[in-house]
């Protein structure tokens, strides 16, 4: 397995997963908060194509992260899985044309031989989840934008071999920032964002005791700076900040091996 974003943040997200099974490559696309032309430009950045995505997993209804995703899936003929609040909130009538699977927040799903497991958080979302993806040889967890932790969430990302976990802000730069009060309580709320203290906490939780890889994503341009949740996650990780692999916004990551 292994595994490449996009970008990462409030502008567009997109995390692409590659799985050998049986001889082949099955590449599953986690969000697409790009159009289609720059969805294309950063898939060929990467050595890829449209055509070589098999499916289109959607964590929430947001316009970062679904915002390209029907024009994707129907330009492309990608189909497209989400729980049906993310499809009634984010899509209404258009199921039909953006050729949509419904799946189920509590149920582990199959598609072409690897496992994916939804994880329902709280979030400021119609039905949000995350996911778990198993390979039958690596499992990696995709883990932003979600308020808090939750006992369901730390036992569902225990023993992964690889986590992408938020750290949206940093709690003293939100709240001396120039963001309105109402989006300030919003982003540091319990249905918000994963502050660096929260994803520190959350990563010393989880048994990661087969853990190798530490990908820090969605980071606030205004509100966090690429050091501070280094050393945020690096406190619980054991290793050195160094260690602690980041996702932005224009580059996201290249690909990382599981």
């Amino acid at each position: 397995m292994r595994f490449t974003s996009l970008g990462s943040g409030s502008e567009g997200n997109a995390l692409l997963v590659e799985c050998a099974v049986g001889g082949r490559a099955v590449r599953l696309l986690i969000d697409c908060g790009f159009g289609v032309r720059e969805f294309k430009r950063r898939l060929a950045r990467v050595g890829l194509a449209p055509s070589d995505v098999d499916a289109l997993l959607v964590t929430h209804e947001h316009s970062d992260h679904i915002g390209g995703a029907t024009r994707v899936s129907a330009s492309f003929d990608i189909p497209l899985y989400m729980t049906a609040g993310t499809a009634l909130a984010g899509l209404g009538t258009d199921t039909a044309r953006a050729g949509f699977r419904l799946i189920d927040s509590h149920t582990c799903f199959e598609l072409e031989g690897v496992l994916i497991e939804p994880v329902p958080v709280p979030h400021d979302a119609r039905e949000p989840v995350q996911f778990v993806i198993d390979d039958g040889a690596a499992r990696l967890g995709v883990l932003t934008d979600l308020g808090r932790s939750t006992a369901h969430v730390v036992r569902s990302m225990s023993r992964l071999d690889a986590i992408v976990l938020e750290c949206n802000h940093d709690e003293r730069m939100l709240e001396g920032g120039d963001y309105p009060y109402s989006l300030k309580r919003r982003i540091g709320g319990g249905f918000g964002h994963l502050n660096n203290r929260a994803a520190s906490e959350l990563l010393g939780a989880i048994d990661h005791s087969r853990l190798r890889t530490v990908v820090a994503a969605h980071l606030s341009r205004s509100n966090n700076r690429q050091e501070l949740a280094r050393e945020a996650l690096a406190r619980v990780w054991g290793d050195g900040p160094e260690s602690i692999v980041v996702a932005d916004q224009d580059d996201g990551v290249g690909w990382i091996d599981v």
